[in-house]
């Protein structure tokens, strides 16, 4: 009733009338493409009116020609033409495509009005690593399925980095920074999130080529202009202050810092320079910076800016005083160049380096800037380390409650579906909260697509989603075809009551496969905190049951076999459950080393089984588009406009950043990727080598040398990122075999 309310209001305007509703109708053009795009065959049966109201809200009714939304923002249009899609229409849109377009040709009543209301102003997307991990090589067509994915599930504040070298380096040009000063300070296209946070600077495998930073910025042109279409405000990047080594000898007066080493990384590598806010230089690369990238882009497309200063980067100094000083320069700079600026950072800092983020230094820093509404800071570990509690929910400043999740773009499962919808409501009426919305934070978006759609869902509910319901209708959109078998539902309440029931935070994130690990006798297996390997659920009960019911729901209903999301599903499960068996056989062979008894031939028998399975999961994963190292690595040589050294560097780049991340495996195996052909041609003969390796020490007598085999592992890492996919590796490029085959074979062979 509001909605309408606010319509009348409008309507009594008068002669502002037909300016508002021009305005309304060009406000709303991109959810009208949106919908031709989706559900071209409807394309004429839905139709939009924009209402006034305080919050993003919607309300669906029958019209005479089909579907009607009164909505309150063009958001809240996307996410009421959503909410129709799955709960009258019984379709979704996935990472793995869209099925919007299998809507019935004749569309179901509403009946009653169904109305929706967000419960927070802000839902949040994309961490600065999202960028890289998953996203380096996305052209727009790949972009575009992301967006739209977004823009349905109500999300209206992405980060937005493509694109961001380009104004960046004009920035540093106008102040007198040589073209090879500034090529000195930038990183490859597949770690530039971390040169942008100031953790690493320079690049190893050559120089950032222009042609990437162009074409990189004219897709961003496009983004841009499809997130203000769909309703969305992107979260725009800015100056950070580090800045190329060479401007302190262009400017000898400057403020110019040594900023911290990072992750075992030479110091031709890290220690970045950092110009200090205080210096009158910063403000002038932040107007120069925002003054550009306004140009490119729009002055009024945001006013919300993204700057992050001490990512796993200690400051100069633990004053309070200098604190508040950073922050203070920094956001005068922002309003000098924006007076609507909003500064957004993430909060992973005031965890991963606890330590020195003490209460006192974490309100020193928050207090230089002015105002609560002038910042938005992303809890970025709410799900397991929030620290929106200790800080008293930032000291009043804006807060997100994010989801962190998905480590590097690993992809084992893992989730706690029920902290998802109680815990962000706790945190909002908590007493006190400065709480202003909940977002996804994930370093990759890789699997687990569940925990991510259930937390978007959930704010949009002011009142806990209830799990079992969810889940059953999730999986009936997932698998459209009628009758769905009971099998089907019941694989999903297995894992969601297991595996999608964490409680233990010392493994919340994503479970780590120990095969993508390098080898080595310790270490390996039980391990928690920031990258676990420990699985905290029983396989027996859960995974391998899971899989059981999607294979008998495919010999109840043959149909689904042609469902995409369902065979992507089928070789999930299986490749988890052969993920988790490879941890029994690992031990097996360290036991079997470490026995008493232990001889050439038993340390033998004892690896050849754990070689099997790995053999078997490439084979599983080669039959699914989803599951293939060989789409990486394409995506990556497609920008090379058919230059093989251009293509050889993009190859170079995807290659490292999932195997050593780093010239010498300073982050060895942090982006590793349950991938068809890595699985194959990387891990399988980094564990034949090491079993290789143990059945010589105890045919020889020698004593293990944990050092050797480090260094056999790296020198195999650094042959594998300097090959090139394609001769002599065609047999590795794309689909083969057959899921449910194969499917099977895991089901008996493993089970």
């Amino acid at each position: 009733m509001f909605l309408r309310r606010g319509l009348l209001t409008v309507l009594a305007l008068g002669l502002e009338v037909a300016c508002a509703a021009k305005s309304s109708a060009e406000e709303l053009q991109g959810i009208y493409a949106l919908v031709k795009r989706r559900t071209p065959a409807h394309a004429n049966a839905f139709s939009f009116a924009l209402v006034e109201g305080e919050s993003d809200a919607f309300t669906i009714s029958d019209a005479r020609n089909g579907i009607h939304v009164e909505c309150t923002t063009v958001s809240a249009c996307a996410r009421g033409y959503y909410t129709y899609l799955t709960q009258h229409g019984g379709v979704d849109i996935w990472w793995t495509g869209s099925r919007l377009n299998e809507l019935p040709s004749h569309l179901p009543k509403v009946g009653q009005p169904v109305e929706g209301q967000a419960i927070v102003p802000y839902r949040y997307h994309f961490n600065t690593v999202t960028f890289d991990y998953t996203a380096a090589f996305w052209d727009f067509s790949q972009w575009e399925l992301e967006l739209d994915w977004l823009a349905l599930r109500g999300v209206n504040l992405p980060l937005a980095w493509v694109g961001y070298e380009y104004i960046l380096i004009e920035t540093f040009r106008e102040v007198g920074l040589s073209d090879a000063d500034i090529a000195d300070f930038l990183s490859g296209p597949a770690f530039q999130a971390w040169n942008r946070f100031g953790n690493i600077q320079g690049s190893w495998g050559g120089e950032l080529p222009m042609d990437w930073v162009n074409d990189q910025f004219a897709l961003q042109k496009r983004l841009i202009k499809r997130m203000v279409e769909l309703g969305m405000t992107p979260v725009l990047p800015s100056f950070t202050g580090f800045v190329p080594r060479a401007l302190s000898t262009l400017y000898p007066n400057a403020s110019i810092v040594t900023g911290s080493q990072w992750s075992g990384f030479p110091s031709s590598l890290t220690n970045d320079s950092f110009l200090e806010p205080s210096d009158p230089l910063f403000a002038a690369l932040q107007k120069s910076f925002i003054s550009k990238q306004q140009a490119a882009y729009g002055s009024n497309v945001s006013h919300i800016y993204t700057l992050d200063q001490y990512n796993e980067n200690d400051p100069f100094s633990g004053d309070p005083a200098y604190l508040r000083n950073v922050t203070a320069g920094t956001f005068a700079s922002l309003r000098d160049a924006d007076p609507d600026a909003v500064w957004l950072m993430q909060g992973w800092l005031f965890f991963s380096s606890e330590s020195f983020w003490t209460d006192e230094r974490i309100e020193a820093y928050l207090g230089g800037v002015p105002g609560n509404d002038s910042m938005i800071i992303l809890d970025l570990y709410s799900e397991a380390a929030p620290q929106w509690n200790r800080t008293k929910s930032y000291y009043g400043k804006q807060w997100v409650w994010c989801e962190l999740h998905d480590y590097g773009g690993n992809m084992g499962f893992e989730g706690n579906l029920g902290e998802l919808t109680h815990d962000p409501l706790a945190a909002l009426h908590s007493p006190g909260s400065s709480m202003k919305g909940v977002g996804l934070a994930m370093e990759g978006q890789e699997g687990n697509e569940i925990v991510y759609d259930i937390l978007l869902d959930q704010a949009w509910s002011s009142t806990p989603l209830n799990v079992s319901s969810y889940v059953d209708s999730w999986v009936a959109r997932r698998y459209p075809v009628k009758p769905l078998p009971s099998a089907a539902a019941e694989a999903w309440r297995i894992l969601s009551t297991t595996v999608y029931n964490n409680q233990d935070p010392s493994t919340q994130a994503t479970i780590k496969s120990i095969y993508e690990l390098a080898p080595a006798l310790t270490g390996l297996t039980n391990r928690t905190g920031h990258h676990p390997t420990a699985i905290p659920y029983d396989t027996d009960t859960s995974i391998l049951p899971a899989l059981k019911a999607l294979l008998e729901a495919k010999a109840q209903h043959p149909a689904l076999a042609a469902v995409p999301e369902f065979a992507y599903d089928v070789v999930d499960v299986a490749r988890q459950l052969l993920t988790n068996r490879f941890v029994d056989l690992y031990t097996v062979l360290v036991d079997a080393y470490n026995a008493s008894d232990a001889t050439a031939d038993s340390v033998k028998a004892a690896g050849r089984p754990l070689l099997n399975l790995l053999c078997d999961l490439d084979a599983l994963l080669y039959t699914n588009e989803h599951f293939l190292l060989s789409n990486w690595i394409a995506d990556a040589r497609k920008w090379s406009h058919g230059s093989k050294t251009y293509g050889a560097y993009l190859e170079y780049n995807a290659r490292n950043q999932i195997t050593l991340w780093g010239p010498d495996g300073e982050i060895n195996d942090y982006a590793s990727k349950a991938w068809a052909g890595l699985v194959g041609t990387y891990y399988k003969p980094r564990w034949e080598t090491f079993v290789d390796y143990l059945v010589e020490t105890k045919k020889k007598g020698e004593v293990y040398n944990s050092t050797l085999v480090t260094s056999t592992m790296l020198a195999i890492g650094e042959k594998w990122d300097n090959g090139t996919w394609g001769a002599g590796e065609g047999q590795w490029w794309g689909v083969r075999g057959n899921t449910w085959e194969m499917a099977e074979h895991v089901l008996q062979t493993w089970a």
